[in-house]
């Protein structure tokens, strides 16, 4: 999926209002989250110029959860990430669809040589739909949107329609139809662990839950990657510096700086401008995808573009939060 490390899980404290907090404060983090996840679309797309990219991926996981375990050890003292089994199946469960299916599918969509490998910002245009999948999903289990929301799930679908069909043209500027497909795969696979993990009993503390997401989802890309062949004639003296420092970027800035953001966020912000990430990454990838990587901007991608983020728009101001649970509010930021 995109480069969001997890799906923040419910916490086990009350947010303080929203109001005690500077706004200078809650707009840096937003902003922080703004782009940097939106510049991760285009770390993936440098970091795979030279590496494998399942591999590229279960690298960046393994050691943004070695560093946050770290970081949780010395702070929190050697209890900091007991969890029981039940907790740790379910963290397992969702982080190998998050970063192995979601993540790890579109990794491999902006992987391979021009005209098949999907552009940066296409790819983060395709995963704004998450919100839409999850709205259906909901739908499914049980729940009933406002009417709005469908409303706003058949406009996001609409784009992507807009987006992916084919126009007749063959040149540098039609969208990779298998890449796009792919990446519609894995918004499904991130789409059903966001979903899954407000319904199933994880661990508490969604730094704690991240590390064992990180490492589940880590530990799935590689057995995935190894079975590719991936490793096979592999040399790191090949990849180049520009690879290296693309996956180094992915590590930290969107593996751990752009999360803690995220979670503070969700404790000191209102969840409907939290929210707002859902359609401002996929402009800022979009933008950044063409100021510098040259790729295509086309009219078709405007349009399918402008249209997706305008569904999703929709969702995200017509959502509210239905439980007084702290809980809730963590999970309405996944939708």
């Amino acid at each position: 999926m995109s480069s969001r490390p997890a799906s923040a899980t419910p916490v086990a404290h009350p947010a303080p209002p929203a109001a005690t907090t500077r706004p200078a404060l809650i707009w840096t983090a937003l902003v922080i989250v703004y782009l940097l996840w939106g510049s991760t679309y285009l770390g993936i797309r440098v970091a795979v110029e030279s590496l494998p990219p399942l591999t590229s991926a279960a690298m960046r996981f393994t050691a943004a959860a070695g560093v946050l375990a770290l970081v949780l050890r010395l702070r929190r003292g050697p209890g900091a990430l007991r969890v029981d089994r039940r907790q740790l199946g379910s963290a397992a469960l969702v982080g190998v669809l998050l970063l192995a299916g979601g993540n790890g599918l579109v990794v491999l969509a902006e992987s391979g040589p021009p005209g098949v490998a999907l552009p940066s910002g296409i790819a983060a245009l395709l995963v704004a739909t998450v919100p839409l999948l999850v709205v259906l999903l909901r739908t499914l289990g049980g729940d009933r949107p406002r009417l709005w929301t469908f409303a706003g799930v058949a406009l996001g679908f609409a784009g992507l329609v807009l987006l992916v069909v084919p126009t007749g043209g063959t040149g540098t500027g039609s969208v990779p139809v298998v890449g796009a497909l792919t990446v519609v795969a894995g918004a499904t696979c991130w789409s059903v662990g966001s979903y899954l993990s407000g319904r199933i009993r994880m661990p508490a503390d969604p730094f704690v839950a991240t590390v064992y997401e990180m490492v589940a989802g880590a530990a799935a890309l590689g057995v995935i990657a190894v079975g590719r062949g991936e490793l096979r004639g592999f040399s790191p003296a090949e990849v180049t510096g520009r690879s290296w420092a693309a996956l180094a970027y992915l590590m930290v800035a969107g593996s751990l700086v752009a999360f803690t953001a995220y979670v503070w966020l969700l404790h000191h912000a209102p969840i409907s401008l939290v929210a707002t990430y859902a359609y401002v990454n996929p402009a800022v990838a979009v933008a950044l995808g063409a100021l510098l990587a040259a790729e295509p901007v086309t009219a078709q991608v405007l349009l399918g573009g402008a249209v997706i983020v305008a569904g999703v728009a929709v969702v995200v101001s017509t959502e509210r939060p239905r439980r007084p649970a702290d809980g809730a509010a963590a999970e309405a930021a996944r939708r």
